[in-house]
């Protein structure tokens, strides 16, 4: 495995910090989790089925490496500008990564094909990034307003959602100095 570098470090230290430990709520769709990870991906990730306790004894490494491996390298984060990485990366945590991918290109004004290839990297390094998050944001909060659960987490994803939009936008200002 590839060491972590300091940006895939911050973004899932600060997905961390919103998913938590082991929850199991009767409203969540995604049915029982321990930071953040399904049983679902729990069993994707090691390819083969998982009981409830194998989702609560997850340990924080193996949950970290997971999310390297399905989420930030499947999304070609390292690729993309920093702030933006943060972005999506937490977007597909929270949504799954195909309808983050999709989400950046019709944002970008790509074909939302789900797959980020040259086209979608060479975009997302042209775009305006506090503009790209920004609209991104708006988009994902439409999305989440018109889920079931809304209701019973909206409050939490809200927050979640404009904290990593305060984070990625600080991140951007902090990239335009240099």
């Amino acid at each position: 495995m590839r060491p972590f570098t300091p940006s895939f470090e911050q973004a899932v230290n600060l997905v961390l910090e919103h998913e938590g430990g082991f929850v199991q709520h009767a409203s969540d769709p995604g049915g029982a989790t321990n930071f953040g990870i399904t049983r679902a991906t729990l069993e994707r990730a090691r390819g083969h089925p998982v009981s409830l306790d194998d989702v609560r004894r997850l340990t924080r490494g193996e949950a970290v490496a997971i999310y390297r491996r399905l989420y930030w390298d499947a999304l070609r984060a390292e690729e993309l500008p920093p702030a933006l990485a943060l972005t999506v990366f937490d977007l597909a945590v929270h949504s799954g990564p195909l309808r983050a991918v999709r989400m950046l290109q019709a944002v970008l004004g790509i074909e939302a094909d789900g797959i980020v290839g040259p086209v979608t990297l060479a975009a997302a390094r042209e775009a305006d990034e506090p503009q790209t998050i920004a609209r991104l944001t708006r988009m994902r909060l439409r999305f989440l307003r018109h889920l079931a659960a809304w209701p019973v987490f909206g409050r939490g994803w809200e927050r979640r959602v404009f904290v990593t939009e305060r984070e990625a936008l600080r991140l951007a200002s902090l990239s335009s100095i240099d």
